[in-house]
């Protein structure tokens, strides 16, 4: 009796596509697949803890709680460099800010989701036209990152996609640590190891 309930809680869960450890196809006398690695990226960011003194944290929530703001302000006053990875980039006042910069000679270069790089009110087209070098990361499920490293010393992160909505509707975090280069550097070497697995749009 045991074991039909094991079959039909097996059943259930492949229907319903459920990926807990104890069910699934390998309790119907499958075996479970195992999940298909991507290559390792090398080389790896430094993993060692970055001491902070002297810098300077920002942090915004969302909704409506001016992460758009904050991170167009700091590309305003960028001087040499602008390095995005973005997953959606919905977002006209950054798409705007990241033209804008390019305009006033900043390097500025950014790597898109290739998956949703053509999905509905994506922006990667307009900042190339702007100018900006733009590329896609297709080597992962999804190139889920939402980083702005800014003249090598500024990072912006956190769980606030480069949209409307994430402006607007949905619960977000932003946190702008500025004059942080030991950390900002670890993001660039990270950057640069998507960059290379990248292609042009």
């Amino acid at each position: 009796m045991n074991n039909f309930f094991t079959k039909i809680q097996a059943w259930l869960c492949k229907l319903l596509k459920c990926d807990c450890p104890t069910c699934g196809d390998h309790l119907l006398g499958a075996a479970r697949p195992k999940p298909h690695p991507h290559p390792p990226i090398h080389p790896q960011p430094d993993p060692t803890p970055v001491p902070f003194s002297g810098g300077v944290l920002d942090v915004h929530f969302s909704p409506e709680g001016g992460c758009t703001d904050a991170a167009v302000k700091v590309l305003n006053a960028a001087k040499t460099q602008i390095l995005v990875q973005a997953y959606s980039f919905t977002s006209q006042p950054i798409a705007d800010a990241l033209v804008e910069a390019k305009k006033r000679g900043v390097d500025v270069q950014v790597i898109l989701d290739k998956k949703d790089h053509n999905g509905h009110g994506e922006l990667g087209q307009h900042v190339k036209d702007g100018g900006v070098r733009v590329v896609l990361d297709g080597r992962h499920a999804i190139a889920h990152n939402k980083v702005m490293v800014v003249d090598g010393v500024t990072v912006i992160t956190g769980s606030f996609n480069f949209t409307f909505a994430a402006e607007h509707h949905n619960a977000e975090n932003l946190l702008v640590i500025h004059n942080c280069k030991m950390l900002a550097d670890k993001y660039i070497t990270n950057w640069q190891n998507h960059f290379a697995h990248s292609a042009a749009i």
